[in-house]
């Protein structure tokens, strides 16, 4: 597998099972990195929200 991600069902259809799987454990990979990445986001969001109110977001 190329690393790229098939763009139509057409595509599917031409991959054998383990092109499926790959494809599949790539996308799996992906997700989990941009969940983490928007959890680190949100956090910093969060942060910098409590920095500028001066208030405490979790029990002091």
């Amino acid at each position: 597998m190329n690393g790229c991600v098939t763009t139509s069902a057409d595509d599917l259809a031409t991959l054998g099972d383990v092109e499926l799987i790959d494809e599949l454990s790539l996308l799996t990979t992906q997700t989990a990195r941009m969940r983490a990445r928007m959890a680190d986001i949100i956090a910093e969001l969060d942060r910098r929200r409590t920095r500028a109110t001066g208030s405490c977001a979790v029990s002091c």
